[in-house]
C-alpha cells in the first residue's frame, strides 16, 4: 500500500527521501539553500569521498589485473566487492551531490529511475559480497580438506559472484521499475527523486530482514563458528605438545641438506649430551623461526654433523626405524600449527569487516524502519541524513581494510603504489 505524503504547506526542511537505498532526508525545492560557504564545504568533502572510493576500489581491481598471485578463489570475491564499491563512488555519489546542493532533481525521470536502481543494486550487492566473503572464509577454517578440494574450481566462484548481482538486484530493481505502474499511480514530484516505496513500511521491512538482518546474523554465526573451532583446535594442540615424545627428529631439505640433521625438541626440555658406546655427540641449540608462527610454543632445534650421526645410527640402528615416522610426525605437526596461525589471520580479517560493516549499516537500516511506520515524524532530519552517509563510506573504507588485514594486498599494493621498493613473489592464499 502506497502512503502518499499529505497535502498542505511544507515545513522548512521538506520531509523528501534522498538517495536510492531508502532514500535521506535532504533539503526539498522549498527549503532554505545552504549558504555559500557551507555549500563549498560540503561538497568538498562529498566529491573528497567520491574520489577516495573510486581511487581505493580501482586500486583493488587494478592489483587483480597485474598480480597473478591474487587471483584465489577466495580473493576473487573481494574483486566483485570491489566493483560494487567502485560504482558507488563513480556513479551514485557524484549524482547525489547537486541533488543535495541544489534541492532539485534535474537530470529527468529516465535517469532517475537508473540512478534508483543502480544504488540500490550496489549497495546490496556490496552486503552480499560481504556475506559471500565470509562464508569463505567459514568453509576454509572449519572444512579444510574440502575447501581445498575445490581451491583451484574458478568457474564456482565465478557463478556464485553472478549470483550476488542477480538477487541483488531482484530485491529492489523490479519494485523500482514497475512500483508505480502496479499501484497505477506516482507519488514522486516533479523535481524529486526516490523510490515509489519509501513510505511502504510492510515492503521495507521485508527488505530490510534480507538486506541486512539476515546477513548481519550470518555473518556473526560464521566468525563465532570460525572462533570456536580455532579455540578447539588451540586445546588439542596444548595436548598433543604436552604428550609429545622427546627427541622427535626431522630433516630439513634444502641446499646444504647432507650436511645438517636437525632435532626438535619442545622448549621446556633440557638439552642433554647423548653418549653411545663411547661416542660423545656435541649438540647446538639454534633458535627454529617460522613465519606467521608467532603465537604458537616456540621450539628448540638441535644440530648435529652428518659424522656425528653416522656414527650414533652405526651403534643405534633401532632409532633408524622409526626415523620416517618421526619425521612424517613433525612435518604433520609443523603444518598443522602454520595452519592455525593462518586461520587466526582470517578470523581476525573478518571481524574487522564486519564490525565495520555492521557500525556503518546498523544506523541506517534501524532509521529506516523506524521513519516509515511513523512516516518521517519522529526521526531527525539531520540524523538520518547521517545515516545513509555511512552506507557510502563503508564503500571507501573496504579498500582501506584490504593491506591492513590480507598481507597479499599489501603487498600488491605497495608494487602498484612503490614499484621500486618491494617484489611481489606467489604466496599462499591469506
Amino acid at each position: 500500500r502506497v502512503r502518499v505524503q499529505p497535502e498542505g504547506p511544507r515545513p522548512a526542511l521538506a520531509s523528501v527521501p534522498g538517495p536510492g537505498l531508502g532514500g535521506g532526508l535532504r533539503p526539498g525545492p522549498y527549503a532554505s539553500h545552504f549558504s555559500a560557504p557551507m555549500t563549498a564545504l560540503l561538497a568538498a568533502l562529498m566529491a573528497l569521498l567520491a574520489l577516495a572510493t573510486v581511487l581505493g576500489n580501482a586500486l583493488v581491481v587494478v592489483a587483480f589485473a597485474v598480480d597473478r598471485s591474487l587471483r584465489s578463489r577466495g580473493n576473487f570475491f573481494f574483486l566483485n566487492l570491489a566493483v560494487a564499491d567502485l560504482l558507488v563512488g563513480g556513479f551514485c555519489i557524484p549524482l547525489y551531490i547537486p541533488y543535495i546542493l541544489t534541492g532539485e532533481w534535474k537530470f529527468g525521470k529516465g535517469l532517475c529511475k537508473l540512478w534508483l536502481v543502480t544504488d540500490y543494486l550496489v549497495c546490496t550487492a556490496s552486503v552480499f559480497n560481504i556475506v559471500l566473503i565470509s562464508y569463505d572464509r567459514f568453509i576454509s577454517v572449519t572444512r579444510a580438506v574440502t575447501y581445498r578440494a575445490q581451491k583451484g574450481m574458478t568457474r564456482n566462484a565465478v557463478f556464485k559472484m553472478a549470483l550476488v548481482w542477480v538477487a541483488a538486484f531482484l530485491l529492489y530493481g523490479p519494485a523500482i521499475i514497475s512500483w508505480e505502474y502496479v499501484a497505477k499511480r506516482s507519488i514522486l514530484p516533479r523535481g524529486e527523486c526516490y523510490a515509489e516505496f519509501f513510505y511502504n513500511w510492510y515492503f521495507l521491512m521485508t527488505a530490510s530482514i534480507i538486506e541486512f538482518f539476515t546477513p548481519f546474523i550470518s555473518v556473526t554465526y560464521f566468525n563465532l563458528s570460525i572462533y570456536i573451532n580455532i579455540q578447539k583446535r588451540n586445546s588439542l594442540r596444548n595436548d598433543y605438545t604436552a604428550s609429545n615424545q622427546d627427541g622427535l627428529e626431522m630433516n630439513f631439505w634444502g641446499r646444504k641438506k647432507k650436511h645438517i640433521i636437525f632435532f626438535v625438541k619442545p622448549t621446556e626440555r633440557r638439552s642433554k649430551k647423548r653418549t653411545d658406546q663411547g661416542f660423545s655427540t656435541k649438540q647446538k641449540d639454534l633458535s627454529l623461526d617460522v613465519p606467521g608462527t608467532q603465537d604458537l610454543p616456540p621450539l628448540r632445534v638441535d644440530l648435529r654433523t652428518k659424522a656425528a650421526r653416522r656414527r650414533q645410527s652405526h651403534y643405534r640402528p633401532s632409532e633408524s626405524i622409526c626415523n620416517a615416522e618421526r619425521q612424517s610426525d613433525l612435518a604433520s605437526t609443523m603444518a598443522n600449527r602454520l595452519r592455525l596461525s593462518r586461520d587466526k589471520r582470517v578470523a581476525k580479517s573478518l571481524a574487522i569487516i564486519v564490525c565495520v560493516f555492521g557500525l556503518c549499516w546498523a544506523p541506517y537500516t534501524l532509521l529506516m524502519i523506524i521513519r516509515a511506520a511513523c512516516h518521517g515524524t519522529c526521526i531527525q532530519h539531520s540524523l538520518y541524513e547521517t545515516s545513509f552517509w555511512l552506507l557510502w563510506l563503508n564503500s571507501a573504507i573496504n579498500p582501506i581494510l584490504y593491506p591492513l588485514c590480507h598481507m597479499s594486498f599489501r603487498k600488491a599494493f605497495i608494487k602498484l603504489l612503490c614499484p621500486g621498493k618491494a617484489k611481489i613473489h606467489p604466496h599462499m592464499y591469506m
